[in-house]
């Protein structure tokens, strides 16, 4: 998944003022930790095929690619239930697909001068160093500033949305983003998942009960990993303009 659905539909839920779940982020944590373990996996697993196996690579990806979109709902719905026996195994899955279907954009990192194996944990250093700062800042948010920054990241997750839908048609006609546009949307992108890092803080505990952490590990999961993406792809832009 390269866009936090989560977060597009817990922002339209957390209103009210009492935080239904105090301790649900805590719980979830263990959680988060173990889906970028197998998130870890699944891309190491990706790249082992790359390298042995090229022509199967293309495939296997679009098999993972739906299922695991399909996963993704199936496991939402049972951990916003609560069923968290039935959204663990899941969840797992989901992780290792998700590392697979991240394995092109690792590759092309790996493969590129200046980048490499350094890049990439720049990156995950950059998303650990973001959710350290970001928990006391969304923890502590008022009422109302916690719904103004809420509703500003909502407009312009729309706005990326549109953009990266719109790189994408251009693409499959031979059109590439300028590089100097992908440092743009690569910016805009890390800032945007950055603040949705803070009100994940804010948000969570207001929308999910502390029965439902594996819901809550969902949707930090996925704002972990795009955070991840947007601050990979910036890198690249960056060395590409060098």
């Amino acid at each position: 998944m390269s866009i936090n659905s989560n977060f597009l539909t817990d922002i339209k839920s957390a209103r009210q003022q009492a935080l239904l779940g105090p301790n649900v982020i805590s719980r979830a944590l263990p959680y988060l930790g173990g889906g970028l373990l197998l998130t870890t996996l699944g891309t190491y697993g990706g790249l082992g095929v790359i390298n042995t196996h090229p022509g199967l690579f293309m495939p296997t990806f679009l098999v993972a690619l739906v299922l695991e979109l399909v996963l993704f709902f199936a496991a939402r719905g049972a951990a916003q239930a609560a069923n968290n026996a039935l959204a663990l195994p899941m969840l797992a899955t989901y992780s290792l697909l998700s590392g697979y279907t991240l394995t092109g954009l690792v590759y092309v990192a790996l493969g590129t001068p200046g980048v490499g194996i350094y890049g990439i944990a720049l990156a995950a250093l950059g998303c650990g160093v973001t959710f350290v700062l970001a928990s006391p800042i969304g923890s502590n948010l008022s009422e109302q500033d916690g719904q103004a920054l809420t509703r500003t990241l909502y407009l312009g997750l729309i706005a990326l949305v549109v953009v990266l839908v719109g790189q994408l048609v251009f693409s499959l006609f031979g059109l590439y983003t300028p590089s100097w546009l992908e440092v743009a949307i690569s910016g805009v992108g890390t800032l945007l998942f950055a603040g949705i890092a803070v009100v994940d803080f804010y948000i969570l505990p207001r929308v999910y009960r502390d029965e439902q952490y594996m819901a809550a590990a969902l949707s930090m999961y996925l704002t972990y990993i795009n955070l991840f993406i947007f601050i990979l792809r910036l890198i690249l832009a960056f060395n590409r303009r060098r």
